[in-house]
């Protein structure tokens, strides 16, 4: 666990370097305008989506045959390349070019979500998806915070910065990531079930995961169109720059950090891992209709705090899954599901930031309404929280699962 958190929080902080100045970039780009610039950024993160929508479920069946560790470092070697990229792009197409070769390699989250899974046990899993929320957290304190002020030194510093934290971590992994999957636990290699649709319809394997793989799908919609947009939302909206949008994301980091780190454990403990994913859903609903109804910045932080409780769903969800699917089948799993988001991430840029957005802050649209894809958001957490209750009735509770009965 040590090993594979100081892995992920390097590539995370690394992400999240670039979050408050690729928007900006791409704006710079199209010339200063904020509609195109919503066109570029949905088209762009649309790229990458389709991309790691193609590959993730090959990378995880990869994993299943030859073990966690290649894969990972593969996939981190991919991410400081692609970072060089964007700090040297001279145009949009080249930014574009990196994107792509991002979601080719980008399997770290995908094995890496394997890997806890290899490595836990049945009473922990949930507790070690909690340490990834706080790893993301922390990981989302420093990066954006440091992204938002070299950002202001320039606006393509934080490209190389992320390159070299990318190179580090695939140096660090060569030399001290150990393998997580025992060599009689890998399966043969099955192109079959390694292709997109192939790993999505292997999940009607697990009927729990089959369901909330549509769980998974809402909710990704909704989260990836959160981040497409958040930039240019808070942007035209309060007048928020760089630095204002580093702090801001560098306090969601630090309340997923405080909420993953210190009250997983003890809520899916006290009140089963089905009860925490309800509540969290719950408070989805009500966090994006807050941002897209918050005439002031100042709300927008304070439904920071109040919608970081929502996090409790997360690693409830992973350790549902992870706690179904045999040790044979985890990148497999993983890959399908990481292939179902990314396709979410396919949809969500262009409807939510190319179209819903880049429409309501345009000089023809009927009103001016830039928090119409929170709204949308909102619907679509909605709609998870009705399929999780249905699915939780349809299947029951195994034996030996976190209930608000039964908190061991």
């Amino acid at each position: 666990m040590v090993f594979i958190l100081i892995t992920l929080f390097i590539d995370v902080l690394g992400i999240g370097i670039v979050i408050p100045v690729l928007p900006e970039l791409i704006k710079q780009m199209a010339g200063g305008s904020t509609a195109a610039a919503g066109r570029y950024v949905g088209v762009i993160a649309a790229s990458y989506a389709a991309m790691q929508f193609l590959c993730s479920p090959i990378l995880g069946a990869l994993s299943d045959r030859f073990g966690r560790r290649p894969i990972i470092l593969i996939s981190l070697f991919g991410l400081g390349i692609d970072y060089l990229i964007q700090g040297f792009a001279p145009t949009i197409a080249w930014l574009f070019a990196g994107r792509v070769l991002a979601g080719i390699m980008g399997a770290s989250f995908t094995t890496a979500n394997a890997y806890i899974a290899d490595v836990s046990e049945p009473e922990n899993r949930a507790r070690n998806y909690g340490l990834i929320g706080v790893v993301f957290g922390l990981g989302f304190i420093i990066g954006p915070a440091l992204g938002g002020v070299l950002g202001g030194i320039h606006l393509r510093l934080p490209f190389f910065v992320a390159a070299g934290l990318a190179l580090l971590n695939w140096l660090y992994g060569f030399f001290i990531l150990p393998e997580s999957l025992a060599p009689e636990h890998r399966s043969p290699l099955a192109w079959r079930k390694a292709s997109p649709w192939g790993s999505i319809r292997y999940l009607r394997t697990y009927p729990l995961v089959a369901g909330l793989a549509t769980v998974f799908v809402f909710v990704a919609l909704a989260q990836r169109g959160l981040e497409n947009v958040w930039v240019l939302y808070t942007g035209h909206r309060y007048g928020w720059d760089e630095r204002a949008n580093g702090l801001a994301l560098a306090l969601v980091g630090l309340m997923a950090a405080l909420v993953q780190g210190g009250l997983v454990r003890p809520a899916i403990k006290r009140f089963g891992e089905r009860a925490c994913v309800r509540f969290g859903l719950m408070l989805s609903i009500l966090a994006f209709l807050g941002y897209g109804l918050a005439t002031e910045g100042w709300m927008v932080l304070v439904i920071i705090v109040f919608g970081s409780l929502a996090g409790l769903a997360g690693p409830a969800i992973q350790s549902m899954v992870a706690g179904s699917v045999s040790p044979s089948d985890q990148g497999k799993v993983q890959g399908a599901l990481t292939s179902l988001m990314s396709l979410t991430a396919i949809v969500a840029p262009l409807v939510f930031t190319a179209g819903l957005f880049s429409y309501f802050t345009s000089a023809g649209a009927v009103l001016q309404l830039p928090g119409a894809p929170f709204l949308l958001g909102s619907a679509l957490c909605f709609a998870a929280l009705v399929t999780v209750v249905r699915l939780f009735r349809r299947v029951p509770a195994a034996d030996g699962e976190p209930t608000s009965s039964d908190p061991a």
